[in-house]
């Protein structure tokens, strides 16, 4: 047997593992391509993008100018992240090219997340241009329930709705940042899924944030030939179409400590086809063993969406879902699940302040994910979830449906979801899970539905860093 570490709530669980195990940990089961240096590459992104003229032929003095970046959940924290550096770098361009200082606007792109406070503004961007751009009134937050802040543009050929916000609408030239990042949702963040979740309308994202695309054949395990990919790049092309512009996007490839590996800049489909190769190689891991029964991991309770992440019963259940579709290639059809989690309770509801009572309603209403399609138009238009959203630096009520329909991926593709350790096993069997006392209960329990000694894939430190997806080739 093998000793493993798992995140348990805001400790850890050790468990034993067979030997036959396939771990899979950064550092030791794979690695990284290399880091750049992100000023340099950067620079050179910006002086050769694709498929557009670089940003100081492109605008000039009389020019208005908005940079959109997103929000805190993806990029990293640290000193070289990918805003962090390219912000400063592109704002030298629009300066050399003689653009106003009161034509440039930053406009925080948190799509249905949470307002980020000033104080986390500090932790990915620079903290004199926070402040200068905030107290001049020229750092501003996308609100997408403010109604003079939304451009509602129709239909595309799909019949998805299409918004964007007023001030890229109206912009002279507007500039995306984006990260190549391994995500459940459409193969990768940036491109065009930058600017169609980050700075849409909640009527937009539902359109693919649904159970009619996520419960497709195509939607696991994840890949850029999804059908939502497809939803993404045209209600992003449509945008561009009926604003009368392209996007100018700059994304970075992130490694697993969101370290910048390569820069792209140029048009959201050029930048798409010249990043996704490199984020290919760090993020498609390949192992030569064979597809396992059983998939294990834990959750914190504070990773990705923010504290409560692991014990909020919407988003524990979501993480699986969203786990399955990054490891689905390396996993038997319908597998059996064991996630350790805390599962106190905790809603965070400061943060969540919808969930509880979508939860409730999910209970009442028979824990079938994709029937909750009939009570979007209700919570999201509540008027008081739709002002602490607006106002309190909270999550919009219709993120709390995209994350129970993530939640209902795992319920649809497993046999059987265990999990050991929960301190409220009513709420973890009102999610679809089965509660064990022990680590080792759920592993013999697992043994009733995929066989005696069943192969096993275990992913270790996996939600506390930016995920790998993992493929065995056997």
């Amino acid at each position: 047997m093998r000793e493993v570490t798992l995140e348990y709530g805001d400790g850890k669980m050790t468990v034993e593992l067979p030997q036959s195990a396939t771990v899979v940990r950064y550092g030791e089961t794979y690695v990284d391509p290399p880091a750049v240096d992100p000023w340099e590459a950067t620079r050179k992104a910006l002086a050769n993008p694709a498929g557009m003229k670089p940003i100081r032929e492109s605008v000039g003095p009389r020019s208005k100018v908005v940079m959109a970046f997103p929000d805190r959940v993806k990029g990293g924290m640290h000193e070289r992240t990918h805003r962090r550096v390219a912000i400063p770098l592109i704002l030298e361009e629009l300066r050399a090219a003689g653009v106003k200082e009161e034509n440039i606007t930053l406009l925080q792109a948190p799509g249905l997340h949470r307002e980020n406070t000033r104080e986390e503004l500090y932790m990915y961007l620079p903290k004199e241009i926070v402040d200068e751009f905030a107290d001049s009134g020229r750092l501003v937050r996308h609100d997408a329930e403010d109604p003079e802040g939304v451009v509602d543009l129709g239909v595309d050929s799909h019949g998805d709705r299409v918004f964007c916000n007023r001030l890229v609408a109206e912009s002279d030239f507007a500039i995306i940042l984006g990260h190549a990042q391994g995500n459940p949702y459409g193969g990768y963040s940036g491109g065009y899924k930058m600017l169609v979740t980050g700075l849409t309308h909640w009527r937009s994202i539902r359109c693919h944030h649904t159970p009619a695309t996520m419960y497709r054949d195509d939607f696991m395990p994840t890949t850029t030939h999804q059908y939502m990919r497809e939803q993404f790049d045209t209600i992003g092309k449509t945008i561009e179409e009926r604003i009368g512009k392209r996007m100018f996007a700059v994304d970075a490839v992130v490694d697993t400590n969101a370290q910048v590996l390569g820069v792209f800049a140029g048009s959201c489909e050029g930048v798409q086809q010249a990043s996704w190769p490199l984020a290919d190689k760090r993020t498609n891991v390949h192992m030569a063993t064979e597809k396992a029964d059983v998939l294990v991991f834990g959750e914190p309770r504070t990773f990705h969406y923010g504290p409560g992440m692991g014990t909020n019963p919407i988003l524990m259940t979501q993480a699986v879902g969203a786990t399955l579709c990054r490891v689905a290639g390396a996993l038997n059809p319908n597998p059996v699940v064991i996630v350790p989690s805390i599962c106190d309770g905790w809603f965070n509801d400061e943060w969540f302040p919808a969930y509880r009572e979508i939860y409730d309603v999910y209970q009442k209403n028979g824990n079938a994910p994709e029937d909750m399609v009939k009570y979007e138009e209700e919570f999201a238009s509540r008027p008081e979830y739709i002002s602490k959203f607006r106002f309190e630096h909270a999550y919009h009520p219709f993120h709390a449906f995209s994350m129970l329909y993530m939640g209902g991926v795992a319920l649809r593709s497993t046999k059987a979801m265990f999990m050991p350790g929960a301190k409220e096993p009513g709420i973890a069997r009102s999610m679809g899970f089965i509660p064990t006392a022990t680590f080792d209960e759920a592993v013999k329990a697992a043994e009733k539905y995929v066989g005696k000694n069943p192969k096993i894939l275990a992913l270790p430190e996996y939600l506390l860093k930016v995920p790998a997806h993992v493929f065995a080739d056997k």
